[in-house]
């Protein structure tokens, strides 16, 4: 669990992480295309073998961990310290930086020394693709990112198209339990359940992932209440204690697939189609709930 929260809140708390500051250089790389590609961040570890390139990937990031064949190449750091001895070992002709989760200084410091550095953007559902054709293109396999991306687009079209017209309820989603922090309306999970059909309470908030309190859910009294499965069975216990919430009463407290969900890459579609079959039992839990009300 810490380890699914920790990546999460690396990916939506870039004030922490300087690297998506629009005044650092991009600096593509002069090849063609690479062929000893370094990632440090496991969600671009995913995004390269998912761009049909997982053959160029020679190191990853800590807790890189899909698809499995990642689990056999070198580690070259974390998201705050690269191994600069492991990293020279691989002669790398090409690193990915994550600009939401690889700090500035450390991208400046990989440039200094002589490193072909791309950072890729994974903010948005629009960036996700984005991203693997950019990394097709850097890697030498445009044909195969562009199938995949295509792909994951329509994918996200169809649940638009499904649940376009759904009637609005409203969502709180649970990063984590403490300290409290949610999604704002810049972040794809915030996208993901718009798609969906369901209006996050906390969009109007402007940072990607922001601490909020309890009162102020209580106050926005969401109608459905969503969390990672990696949070486990009390993943909802700090609820129970106001049952006049409205996803209290109506029995709208759902779980969602947190490895899906925590990384930027096309399997948050799995999580989105998640999301929305859980938003569909919620709006008949509260039909059926008003209902008996009303009689």
């Amino acid at each position: 669990m810490r380890r699914t929260v920790l990546t999460f809140l690396i990916a939506t708390l870039p004030t922490l992480f300087a690297c998506d500051n629009p005044d650092v250089p991009q600096n593509p790389t002069n090849a063609a295309h690479s062929s000893r590609i370094v990632t440090l961040a496991p969600n671009l570890a995913e995004l390269v073998f998912a761009a049909g390139a997982g053959d160029t990937l020679v190191g990853v990031s800590a807790y890189s961990d899909y698809p499995p064949a990642v689990e056999t190449l070198p580690l070259v750091g974390d998201a705050f310290t690269i191994d600069q001895e492991q990293l020279a070992l691989l002669r790398p002709d090409l690193l990915l930086a994550w600009e939401s989760g690889t700090p500035a200084h450390v991208v400046d410091e990989l440039r200094q020394a002589g490193y072909e550095v791309e950072t890729i953007r994974t903010r948005s559902l629009g960036d996700i693709a984005a991203a693997l054709e950019r990394i097709g293109k850097l890697a030498g396999t445009p044909q195969k990112a562009r199938e995949v991306a295509a792909e994951f687009s329509v994918g996200l079209q169809e649940l638009r198209d499904a649940y376009g017209d759904a009637e609005p309820i409203r969502v709180f989603y649970q990063v984590s339990r403490r300290p409290l922090y949610t999604v704002g309306h810049e972040h794809y999970a915030s996208e993901l359940i718009g798609l969906c059909g369901g209006s996050n309470v906390f969009a109007d908030l402007g940072k990607l992932a922001p601490a909020v309190d309890v009162e102020a859910v209580i106050d926005r009294d969401p109608e459905v209440i969503l969390a990672g499965d990696d949070a486990g069975d009390d993943a909802f216990a700090e609820w129970d204690r106001w049952p006049s919430i409205a996803a209290n009463r109506y029995g709208n407290r759902f779980l969602l697939p947190s490895d899906e969900l925590s990384r930027p890459t096309i399997r948050v579609l799995v999580a989105g189609e998640v999301i929305c079959g859980a938003l569909r039992s919620a709006r008949s839990n509260r039909a059926e709930s008003d209902t008996g009300a009303d009689g």
